[in-house]
């Protein structure tokens, strides 16, 4: 494994770009520790948690402000937490190819993850403002049953791959719920994304997946250096950090998709 320095170092960047963009826990984490040399079920399990961690203080606040659609929460959670659940079973009872299941899936979520970031700004304007919506036009039982499986579609691929439960998980609200506010988008997604990281870690610790010294030493440095990183992200132009965070996020899932 690399030096406490070098992961110090590590938790400290994506800590610092989690506060300036709100993105980068799976996705910049666990191709980094990847990099390092670390096996792919170690990073990915590992990452789970931190990524946890890292959104909870977060999802904390947007529940106390009202941000949190509990409808869509909930059918977002009973579809992720079981298929998360079952995918972890699967990956402790079949080891053999986990690797590279795992290795493709990471690709795969990397570049849907960057993707969302180029085109975020642009989805981002077809959703209103704060005028109210109908709310039977908004929770209608097809989208209602489209977020469950939604839901359980990210259960699978978050687990396999620690990456998707933030961007990707906006994209896809948004998608399915334009009606609905920015505020409650973001808010719904990342208390979803908190549940979902954390039920998908309890799962890689069960299969023994989880590093705790090396989740302890990226949180010492990566929590302060969050925190920094939200207090400059005022400063910092964000249609200059999204792309280009979203177009080395692209780069990369070509690294793990072909090499």
């Amino acid at each position: 494994m690399a030096s406490v320095a070098v992961l110090m170092g590590v938790g400290a960047l994506v800590g610092g770009c989690i506060g300036l963009t709100g993105v980068g826990g799976g996705s910049l984490m666990t191709p980094i520790l990847l990099f390092l040399g670390i096996p792919a079920p170690i990073a990915i399990g590992t990452d789970l948690f931190y990524a946890s961690f890292t959104k909870a203080g977060s999802a904390l606040v947007h529940w106390r402000h009202q941000h949190v659609q509990k409808q869509v929460l909930l059918m977002l959670a009973t579809g992720s937490i079981p298929a998360s659940l079952v995918t972890a079973q699967a990956l402790t009872r079949w080891p053999l190819h986990n690797t590279h299941l795992m290795t493709s899936t990471l690709a795969f979520m990397l570049a849907l993850t960057g993707a969302s970031l180029l085109f975020r700004r642009r989805i981002q304007q077809t959703i209103p403002g704060d005028a109210p919506q109908p709310v039977s036009a908004t929770f209608s039982a097809t989208r209602l049953w489209l977020t469950w499986l939604t839901g359980s579609i990210l259960g699978v691929l978050v687990t396999l791959s620690s990456v998707g439960a933030g961007a990707v998980g906006v994209l896809l609200l948004t998608t399915l719920y334009p009606q609905l506010r920015l505020s409650r988008i973001t808010g719904t997604d990342v208390a979803h994304a908190v549940l979902l990281t954390t039920t998908a870690g309890i799962g890689h610790w069960q299969a023994h997946h989880v590093n705790l010294s090396l989740l302890l030493t990226l949180c010492s440095t990566s929590l302060p250096a969050m925190y920094l990183g939200t207090r400059l992200g005022h400063h910092t132009p964000e249609r200059i950090l999204r792309p280009l965070l979203g177009s080395t996020l692209l780069l990369v899932s070509l690294r793990f998709a072909f090499f």
